[in-house]
Formats: C-alpha cells, structure tokens, sequence
C-alpha cells in the first residue's frame, strides 16, 4: 500500500505515526543489556527481560507520536521537506485521536515501569521517568530538543548509556565497565540513525528556523561525525575485548562493520527522499550489531559455563 492510498484511521495510518521500523532502535540495546548480564554473571531474569522489552517498545512508539503530532501542532513543517509522511499532517489521523494514544501508551508505560520500580527501586523509577520526560520534550515543550543541537546526544544518552545500562541493573544490581562500554557503543549507533534524519532535513531545518547539529556543523563537517558514530561501536568492542580477553567471543559483533562503507557512501551521495531508506539501513545496522553482540554474549556464558 502506497502513502496516497492510505485510508484515514487506518491500520496502516497508525503504522504511520508508531513507525515500527523504528523500534530497532528501543530494542538493541535492551538486547545488549540482558546479553552483557548473562555474560558476566552467568544467569539472566527471563520476566524482567520481557518487561523490558515491552516498556522500550512503547516509549520508542510513544515517541514517535508525540514528534508526529508536535510538529503538525507548531506547523513546523514546509512544503520542501523530505522526510517520512506524518500521519497527523497527512489528515490519516487527528490530532486528538493520537493525543489520545499517546496518553494510553504513556499509561501502559508508567503500569510496566512500575513493576520495575518494585524489583529495580529508586533507580529504575527516576530512569523511567527521565526517559518518559526525554520522549516528551524531545517534541514538547517550550523549546523542543528537535529544534537544538543536542538531538544526536539526547539519544546517545537515553538510547545508549541509559537504556543498555538500566537493562543491565535490572537484571544484575549493579553495572560494569562492561555494561558502560557496551552503552557508548550502543548509544553511537543510535545517535547516527538520527544523524541521517537532520542531515536529510537540514535545508528545510534552517528554512524553518530549526538549529539542529546538522545545520550547525554543515556540510564539510556533519558526514565525519556519521562515520565516526558508525565506526565506533566496533573501536569499543576491541577495547572491552583488550581489557578482558576471556570476552573474546564479543568479537563475532565485528562481521557487521561490513555495512559501514556502503552506508557511508549512500550517506554522502544520496539527497532527500533516497536517505530514507539509509536511515532505515542505519537502523538495520544497529539491529545487526546489537544481534551479533547478543550471540558473542550468549556464547561466552555458554563457554563459561560448560567450563
């Protein structure tokens, strides 16, 4: 089904504005996380990994929305802008009906996050509620994140160090070097999917007066950090590796480095609508590295344990 035939309050209208290729984002470092615990210590809490796994999928999709609906609220948007359809702007949703899915999905997360809380304790909850806060903000807000140059670092932060972190303390009390690492590099991963959104945008960014880090560093600068952010994650793996050889298992998340030439390439060749499909490329990237990572993980508790 193409974007002109999409019926208003449809399924596909919905799909529109939660955009579930998105989630790969929420889901890697979760991922991560839970692989890192049984890696270190040698056993994993099955409950409170699905949990996980829920509340990262809902707050990615409340997200979601709430950047749908903000921006058709402040009418930030102009007529040269390249990015994927809004459900709101295109008239397949109201605003009210997903004002209202946005309260409904924040209530299934504040319900999820709870049950954390009750196992994970203070440190869980004001987690949760700094993610929920960011997940507002990022659209929400006096001065949205989206229209600043701190989008790429509000993502390494709650995508990275918090998400990859958070996972980790629920299932083992504490956090590692280990556990630390394995964030950044998570968080650089993530932050460079939201890299080839602004770049893509940028020209209607700064028509509209939004001072994002790709209007901001430009043309020469901005496709470096891309790189840098693709490359890192495998730079961080060979350290936690350096450190503690026994992890040396770690290193299969090494095959997906292939991808970042390509990547790369597209990123400085291709213009509008064509870097769609990079940013959803860029995703599949983290989803492939959070995936081998999982398995370099499960392998070594494995090794370890039949040792």
């Amino acid at each position: 089904m193409t974007e002109k035939t999409i019926r208003p309050g449809s399924i596909q209208a919905w799909f529109a504005a939660i955009r579930p290729k998105t989630w790969g984002v929420a889901l890697a470092p979760i991922f991560i996380g839970i692989s890192m615990a049984l890696s270190e210590t040698g056993h994993g809490r099955l409950l409170l990994g699905l949990l996980t796994i829920a509340v990262a999928v809902a707050i990615q999709a409340l997200t979601n929305m709430e950047n749908d609906v903000g921006y058709t609220k402040r009418k930030a948007e102009k007529g040269n802008r390249k990015g994927l359809p809004r459900a709101t702007s295109e008239g397949w949703l109201t605003i009210q009906q997903v004002d209202r899915a946005i309260l409904l999905t924040a209530i299934v997360v504040v319900a999820i996050s709870l049950a954390l809380v009750v196992i994970g304790g203070w440190v869980i909850f004001v987690l949760g509620a700094l993610s929920v806060a960011a997940a507002y903000l990022y659209m929400g807000g006096p001065k949205p994140i989206a229209y600043t140059p701190w989008g790429e670092l509000t993502v390494f932060i709650f995508f990275g160090l918090i998400a990859v972190n958070g996972t980790y303390y629920l299932q083992t009390g504490t956090i590692s070097f280990i556990s630390v690492a394995a964030s950044c590099a998570c968080g650089s991963i993530a932050s460079s999917v939201l890299v080839v959104n602004n770049w893509r945008d940028a020209v209607h960014d700064e028509s509209v007066g939004r001072r994002t880090l790709a209007v901001v560093l430009g043309q020469q600068r901005f496709p470096r950090l891309y790189l840098d952010l693709l490359l890192l994650p495998f730079i961080i793996v060979l350290l936690i590796v350096t450190v503690y050889p026994e992890h040396f298992l770690y290193l299969i998340s090494l095959f997906a480095i292939r991808k970042v030439k390509g990547l790369y390439e597209d990123f400085r060749t291709l213009k509008g609508l064509e870097l769609n499909q990079t940013l959803f490329n860029t995703v599949k990237l983290e989803m492939q590295f959070a995936i081998l990572l999982t398995i370099g993980a499960l392998l070594d508790a494995l090794w370890h344990w039949v040792l």
